[in-house]
């Protein structure tokens, strides 16, 4: 069995740490800097892991941190998460693409649907994603999904409005 580790930040005392905890609003912290406060009383690291409801190995962990660091250093880090799948000029590139809309002979498309933009980001950056994801880019860009209908490259606006003007509806 190794050796018990000790508290070498000593600035905060154990009244000090108590006080800093009825101040705190995070219980975790709270919970934290009592333990410290046990073991600067005097107690074992097992009976101030076990007051605190932890194992000695966690509040060995805390001990490190608060040593290292303080009592900023006892705060919950946050994780990065999983990183993106697109960097930040594909993403502008992404929008772009999405803006411009497709090219009909070149696509195959006349509109982008979530399953085509799936097609083109693979063919584009080898990255494979689900249709759901490439919604979710979209909506990290302020786009929607949803398109307005599409219209026909070869359409004739003046024949649309000359039969607007004939038509018996209009």
């Amino acid at each position: 069995m190794g050796k018990a580790i000790e508290v070498t930040r000593m600035e905060l005392s154990a009244t000090a740490l108590r006080e800093l905890a009825a101040g705190t609003r995070d219980g975790a912290v709270v919970r934290r800097l009592l333990a410290i406060a046990v073991i600067l009383e005097g107690h074992s690291r097992a009976e101030a892991a076990r007051l605190n409801g932890m194992n000695r190995q966690t509040l060995r962990d805390w001990v490190h941190r608060y040593n290292d660091d303080g009592v900023a250093g006892l705060r919950s880090r946050v994780s990065p998460g999983r990183p993106a799948a697109l960097n930040d000029e594909q993403m502008e590139e992404l929008r772009r693409l999405v803006l411009d809309g497709p090219d009909a002979e070149r696509n195959q498309v006349i509109r982008w649907r979530c399953a085509d933009l799936r097609q083109e980001i693979a063919a584009r950056w080898s990255v494979t994603l689900h249709e759901r994801s490439v919604g979710r880019l979209l909506h990290r860009l302020d786009m929607t999904r949803l398109q307005p209908r599409p219209y026909h490259p070869k359409k004739d606006a003046a024949a649309q409005e000359a039969f607007k003007k004939t038509s018996a509806t209009w």
